[in-house]
């Protein structure tokens, strides 16, 4: 993988582990395990997004009839400016293994959705060399104010398309089809969502998953922890401090293939539909990324990305998502 521009936008701090000294003839306390840095019971309940309040959430604006040669751009378009400056802003997640991930030994953000953004820095300036990008490392509760700010100019994340986020972004079409799921320890028990009734069960500050998990049709509701990253929920799982973590499928096998002593249970929450999030007023961007997602799809390059990043944790390659646009 090529060098790329890195500009992070935010440090996960570990979180070590302690244990309380002992006093003098008495016998050792319980260790104490500490949380993670950000780690915070959810004490107002989020509201979670009611798909349909804008239509279909997953349908985008159609694109061209073709996609226009790199760098053959109306002026004042968003790809022009981008043109200009030589570099695509791209916020991403580094903490997704496979999906999109800090590699150990080269130190470089890769993944399925970082082969994305590659192709869409390609489509722009004919080739994704290492000055073509610019990316920005994101948690899930800093992605809307990036591409409000400007920070970015897009989003390839794990984010999912909804009612609530098209009120702050535009979306590409659908450019992976996810589910939430649940993940625990394999001797814990765990039946189905009624097993999560009264338990604490992490997930990332502002994502759907949260809300979802706390508004759970379960009695009594579970008690939702959230952090930055999904790593800390990982750490709060070893650690006895949450009884399971809810999110995508795509972050929890990630998750699951760094600790053999959990696993991913099958019965699904929620679908994740993933879109790629643009800023409003922007609609030949659009446009022109749905463009290259739909030649991506037909011509291989994205079943070949899949079968690289995702095959090995997630099964065989499904067929790409249908794109869905506006009428």
């Amino acid at each position: 993988m090529k060098a790329i521009t890195l500009v992070l936008a935010v440090v996960l701090v570990a979180a070590g582990c302690s244990a309380a000294p002992s006093a003098v003839g008495t016998q050792n306390p319980a260790a104490v395990q500490p949380l993670p840095a950000g780690a915070t019971v959810v004490t107002t309940t989020p509201v979670p997004s009611v798909d349909g309040s804008c239509g279909d959430p997953k349908a985008s604006y159609r694109p061209d009839a073709a996609l226009p040669a790199p760098g053959a751009f109306e002026s004042g378009s968003m790809m022009a400016t981008i043109h200009q400056r030589g570099r695509l802003k791209v916020g991403v997640d580094q903490n997704t293994y496979r999906f999109a991930y800090r590699d150990s030994q080269s130190g470089q953000i890769e993944g399925f959705a970082l082969d994305i953004a590659h192709q869409i820095a390609r489509a722009i300036f004919g080739d994704d060399g290492p000055e073509r990008l610019q990316l920005v490392v994101l948690t899930s509760a800093q992605r809307i104010p990036a591409v409000k700010n400007g920070d970015v100019d897009l989003v390839v994340h794990s984010m999912t398309a909804n009612c609530e986020r098209w009120k702050d972004v535009d979306f590409s079409a659908i450019f992976y089809e996810a589910e939430q799921k649940v993940l625990v320890r394999k001797n814990s028990g765990y039946k189905d969502r009624n097993s999560l009734a009264g338990k604490k069960v992490c997930a990332t500050k502002d994502s759907t998953s949260l809300a979802r998990i706390v508004n759970l049709d379960v009695t009594p509701k579970p008690i939702g922890m959230q952090v930055p990253g999904w790593t800390d929920c990982l750490v709060m799982l070893q650690q006895n401090q949450v009884y399971a973590i809810s999110t995508d499928d795509t972050i929890l096998a990630g998750l699951a293939a760094q600790d053999p002593f959990t696993v991913v249970e099958k019965d699904g929450i929620a679908p994740e539909p993933y879109g790629i999030a643009i800023p409003k007023d922007h609609v030949e961007f659009v446009k022109f990324v749905n463009s290259v997602l739909e030649r991506i799809k037909a011509d291989g390059t994205w079943t070949n990305s899949y079968n690289k990043w995702l095959a090995e944790l997630l099964g065989p390659a499904p067929v790409p998502p249908a794109a869905v646009y506006k009428s």
